[in-house]
């Protein structure tokens, strides 16, 4: 530092004397060394900042960079070996045991329906908590277990603005399902609306040429007993559309043969048989599941 600084000294003098071509008189001499020596100093002095910059606090600059919550993946879904070992976990998860009266009572599915419907995809089984602040878990009973099915349901619409009906259904055992309501199906895992309401009128009337209507979906979701498993609570996604089924009859009552549910019922199973059809007026519509 100091050696820059002497060249710089002597460079303002020399610059200073050459402005005088004649002996430069002392008090000249005296001046410039005077300016030199102060420019020196003035240039060995760290740069001055104002007094209101010296006494501000330092202050630190953060990148703030928002943090997203941890994503919860939903728990996988419960499965079971066989109809026996579905029966040994589900009866402590509920309030009674009904589980003796499925496919007993006419109009109720077994157990053995159930387990099949587990293992197609066609339903899961939740632990609900009894109560949304109580979060000791399972090992304190404050669990029930619950259905959970998504259902498409198809409103078939005749040109006479009716709507078709399924008003009772005849199961492999014999016994009579009343249902009083339009054509409806459980949905298979990733399997979209519109599949699903083509798969239930193929498989429940026989027909391929189904048109779904424009801007008639809806969906909602309910809360109820299951009327298939009396005691079991279940929560239905109920996703609706409109439809047009060509080759149906539009007048009168008929019957139709089930083509898909029979095929793969095991022992103990209830299926159905025969769909039982009529039109009515939409505001005759009962909607139950």
């Amino acid at each position: 530092m100091r050696p820059l600084l002497s060249r710089i000294t002597a460079g303002l003098a020399a610059a200073a004397l050459s402005a005088f071509p004649y002996p430069s008189p002392p008090n000249i001499l005296f001046f410039v060394a005077e300016v030199a020596a102060h420019s020196a100093l003035h240039l060995s002095k760290p740069p001055s900042l104002p007094p209101h910059l010296l006494s501000a606090p330092r202050r630190r600059l953060y990148h703030v960079v928002p943090m997203k919550p941890p994503s919860s993946s939903p728990p996988p879904p419960l499965t079971f070996s066989s109809p026996e070992s579905l029966s040994d976990w589900i009866r402590p998860h509920l309030p009674v045991d009904p589980v003796a009266s499925w496919g007993a009572v006419p109009g109720t599915k077994s157990l053995s329906n159930l387990w099949l419907e587990i293992n197609h995809g066609e339903t899961s089984l939740e632990l609900k908590p009894n109560s949304q602040d109580d979060a000791r878990g399972e090992k304190d009973g404050t669990f029930t277990v619950l259905r959970v099915v998504n259902v498409t349901i198809v409103r078939i619409r005749s040109s006479r603005g009716e709507v078709l009906v399924e008003s009772h259904q005849l199961l492999s055992d014999g016994t009579v399902r009343h249902r009083s309501r339009p054509l409806s199906e459980k949905m298979m895992p990733g399997e979209a609306v519109e599949e699903a309401a083509h798969r239930a009128v193929r498989e429940e009337l026989g027909k391929d040429v189904v048109r779904i209507l424009p801007g008639s979906y809806q969906m909602r979701v309910e809360e109820r007993a299951s009327a298939s498993y009396p005691g079991l609570p279940a929560r239905y996604i109920l996703h609706s559309v409109d439809a047009e089924v060509e080759g149906l009859p539009e007048v009168g009552e008929f019957s139709s043969e089930e083509n898909g549910e029979g095929v793969e019922a095991v022992e103990k199973a209830v299926f159905v048989r025969r769909h039982f059809w009529k039109w009515v007026d939409v505001d005759g519509i009962i909607q139950q599941s």
